[in-house]
């Protein structure tokens, strides 16, 4: 008899392991409900304790003892992601080949199902040297009650004070483990192109129940004002973490799930503008792409995988095709990497315009590209900003969207003015395949894909694709 309307929170399961799901989990099904079950892989059969319940048709679990082992696990690489443990490392028990396998998988069922398009799917690594570990350059640490510095548990508020996890390059975590730290902060640190490492306390977030945000001014103890971090993808829009450690995940799990309202507004709190006070370093990073060097505020967003820019503004590159004299678009640019790379190609007769909503990534920009006479940046939602263009047509325009992906909206409003070629940029298969769908919609059809493991061991992806008319 089904039991899909009682409370499994706690109950242990014999199940065996189904398809991956979007989330780095594995569906399962027991008794009528299925189970989104972490830490196992297809076909293993396992007991799965659940984690999380809230009463409809599905809920959480882990697997806390593998029966019948996949050929494709390994032992663990992380001893801070088990169950029970952080979000960091979604796969550490699998091979590199099969993590990406599971990968391709996810996003192949994404497009399929969100997209309509059956595209041949490999992910590619961008650094093999670091498939194990060692590619993270930059973390967000929470700080607990006991100012240990640590990772947060898994869709919970609770911190790990555990900083084994492999993902961080190799001496970024140095030292932080042996110090106190304010209690309720966050700290992060930033590897730059030139091996600097830049430490920085955040001051702890004030939350606001009511309205969501808020931030502790201390301006006595943290010297000033500073962004909190978690910020766009190449030094500009506000996004969800990526992965793990730089994910502060602001939902107790458990039961019910935790309360949807307290969960929002930590949320907002985390992404404030929170006071800084820097440990180590001067707090500007320096990154180099294309023979360009940037310099950014160290708590604004990098690319984490050290090698990922260079790899994603290659690809840009070779498909925006812009002819000497061209006008091409950026949204979503953040300090201008993209730009950059199409300012080069359109040459001092053409036009980029990129746009970001992030007013400290585009004075970043601004002051690194000061040279391309033929690259305007600006501070302005991008919706808001398309809608205000003239109808002339862009001859290429890149979009590198939150997590959330660029939407309805802005999609409408761009394919409006018609361009000859987009090059689109996702690291959620889901929301990458609404957007696909969207474009299709207006008539653009998907060309080229590629698929970047630029998180390994996590669930997470890059996807790029080139739409044409």
């Amino acid at each position: 008899m089904s039991r899909s309307g009682s409370d499994w929170y706690g109950e242990i399961f014999e199940v065996r392991l189904g398809a991956p799901g979007h989330g780095g989990f594995c569906v399962a099904r027991h008794e009528g409900r299925v189970l989104f079950v972490r830490h196992g892989l297809p076909g293993e059969l396992v007991r799965a304790q659940v984690t999380e319940d809230r009463g409809g048709s599905f809920c959480r679990a882990e697997a806390i003892e593998v029966l019948e082992a996949s050929p494709d696990r390994i032992p663990a690489t992380c001893p801070v992601s088990g169950p029970g443990g952080a979000g960091c490392c979604d796969f550490a028990f699998a091979t590199p080949a099969a993590q990406r396998a599971l990968k391709a998988s996810v996003v192949a069922e994404q497009l399929r199902r969100l997209a309509g398009w059956e595209p041949e799917i490999t992910v590619e690594s961008i650094g093999p040297a670091a498939e194990f570990g060692g590619w993270r350059s930059r973390v967000r640490l929470a700080v607990d009650a006991q100012g240990r510095a640590g990772v947060h548990a898994f869709r919970s508020t609770d911190v790990i004070a555990d900083l084994r996890c492999p993902q961080p390059m190799p001496g970024a975590m140095d030292g932080i483990a042996d110090r106190k730290w304010t209690p309720g902060a966050e700290l992060v640190v930033a590897v730059d192109g030139d091996g600097t490492r830049h430490l920085i306390e955040l001051a702890p977030a004030e939350v606001d129940f009511a309205g969501g945000r808020g931030g502790r001014d201390r301006r006595g103890q943290y010297g000033g004002s500073g962004r909190a971090g978690g910020t766009g993808r190449n030094g500009g829009s506000a996004r969800g973490g990526s992965s793990g450690h730089a994910d502060a995940r602001a939902g107790n799990g458990g039961r019910r799930g935790g309360d949807r309202r307290s969960t929002a507004a930590r949320r907002a709190a985390a992404h404030s503008e929170r006071p800084e006070r820097i440990v180590e370093g001067d707090g500007r990073a320096v990154q180099y792409v294309g023979g360009r060097r940037w310099e950014l505020s160290a708590t604004g967003f990098w690319q984490p995988h050290y090698g990922a820019a260079q790899r994603y503004s290659d690809v840009v590159a070779e498909w925006s095709d812009a002819a000497p004299g061209a006008l091409a678009w950026d949204l979503y640019c953040g300090v201008g990497v993209f730009a950059a790379r199409l300012g080069d190609q359109v040459g001092a007769g053409g036009e980029v315009h990129g746009v970001e909503f992030a007013r400290s990534a585009v004075a970043d920009g601004k002051a690194s590209l000061r040279d391309m006479r033929q690259v305007e940046l600006r501070a302005e939602r991008v919706e808001r900003w398309i809608t205000e263009q003239p109808t002339l047509a862009p001859d290429v325009v890149v979009l590198d969207p939150p997590r959330a992906g660029a939407g309805k909206d802005v999609i409408n409003a761009l394919t409006e003015r018609a361009p000859r070629r987009i090059v689109h940029i996702g690291c959620d298969p889901a929301s990458f395949a609404r957007d696909l769908g969207l474009y299709q919609s207006a008539g653009y059809t998907p060309s080229t894909l590629r698929v970047f493991d630029a998180f390994p061991s996590t669930h997470h992806v890059e996807c790029i694709a080139l739409l044409e008319r």
